[in-house]
């Protein structure tokens, strides 16, 4: 006997997928988009720049290998949901130490399965991201698109992943110190630095520039993170006040935010750039980079040109601004991960580029 549905999603054009839940048994409206990274759902799952957002996973089977303690890049997830063809709720990895239902239900995340994937993925690809309210199988349709009108998705999802008060990771025998602001960073970001050398001290979204110049770092990053850079004002302005000063390094939102800082516009993409197979073409070398990539917004071509920034890295698939950088204030960022945890290592001479910036700048203190 098959079993029967139990809960559905109900996107705003009022088309209806239903499926089988797992995870957290709760209602939700959220921003609806893909993921193409054929493994890591546990990073995609706890990962801050997810923050109010329902992810369609596009491959196929999702839980096989459960979760590790080891592989979190926050230590709560927020994300908004997942939304699974095949859910697997029996790991066989030696490292897990529990299943994805297990840590989604923790977080009162909710999740469905059985849904077809590809069907939605490509409705997003044709139509653009849209909100989505995931609820009970015998939800009307009339009930639930009046939910959908109801409830706007909040601008503040920064505020709620950055930390409250500051933060130290530290590693033996240091090169450096690093302030890291927090929009919302992946923690393997932090390893990154501290596997070079770094100190890093990382700071709330809301840290001013004369508080950054107190603790006397070598190099300045700005993370990753949620949502839209426009509605964190209180970063640009302290890259404004402060770029020039310290080397500085801009990954995802980071980078969204540096060029603001300089004048530069946003926009919002129709699907956006999620999972980790962007191709990526570095304008000094000419060479292509496989890349992962988290974001719905964009930097404006046109409106680089304009600014005291130039562009540095391109994707080769729609030409949008992967990289800028000004070299007279020492200061550059990337839209993709160089961490690209789990995936492509190609991009961490990023990391490498920021410890010679800093060197650098040892030298002409």
């Amino acid at each position: 006997m098959e079993r029967k549905y139990d809960r559905k999603l109900v996107l705003e054009d009022g088309s209806e997928y239903y499926g089988y839940g797992f995870g957290g048994n709760c209602e939700k409206v959220c921003e609806l988009i893909f993921n193409t990274s054929m493994a890591g759902y546990q990073e995609i799952a706890s990962d801050p720049s997810y923050t109010y957002q329902m992810v369609v996973m596009t491959y196929p089977l999702i839980g096989n290998y459960g979760i590790a303690d080891d592989d979190f890049e926050s230590k709560t997830p927020t994300i908004g949901g997942m939304i699974v063809r095949d859910y697997n709720d029996m790991p066989s990895n030696f490292r897990y130490t529990k299943t994805l239902n297990e840590l989604l239900a923790e977080n009162n995340i909710p999740g469905i399965h059985g849904v077809d994937t590809r069907k939605l993925s490509r409705s997003i690809r044709d139509t653009g991201i849209k909100k989505v309210l995931i609820t009970d199988a015998d939800t009307s349709l009339d009930d639930a698109l009046e939910v959908l009108k109801s409830r706007d998705i909040p601008h503040d999802a920064v505020s709620r992943v950055s930390c409250k008060k500051k933060w130290y990771s530290r590693t033996s025998n240091h090169k450096f110190n690093v302030v890291v602001i927090d929009c919302g960073t992946k923690l393997s970001i932090i390893k990154g630095l501290n596997l070079r050398g770094c100190n890093v001290t990382v700071v709330p979204y809301t840290t001013t520039a004369d508080e950054i110049r107190f603790m006397q770092p070598d190099g300045i990053l700005i993370s990753n993170g949620p949502g839209n850079p426009e509605d964190v004002p209180e970063v640009i302005e302290t890259i404004k006040s402060i770029k020039g000063e310290y080397p500085i390094f801009g990954i995802g939102l980071g980078h969204q935010i540096i060029s603001l800082a300089y004048g530069a516009k946003v926009y919002k993409m129709k699907f956006g750039h999620h999972g980790g197979n962007h191709p990526i073409r570095d304008l000094s070398t000419n060479k292509i980079e496989i890349a992962n990539q988290n974001h719905s917004y964009a930097v404006d071509e046109d409106s680089i040109n304009a600014t005291a920034l130039e562009i540095t890295h391109i994707n080769v698939l729609d030409k949008t601004v992967e990289g800028v950088q000004c070299k007279a204030d020492n200061i550059f960022s990337v839209q993709f991960h160089p961490d690209s945890t789990p995936g492509q290592l190609e991009g961490s001479y990023l990391f490498d580029r920021f410890m010679d910036s800093m060197k650098e700048g040892q030298k002409n203190a």
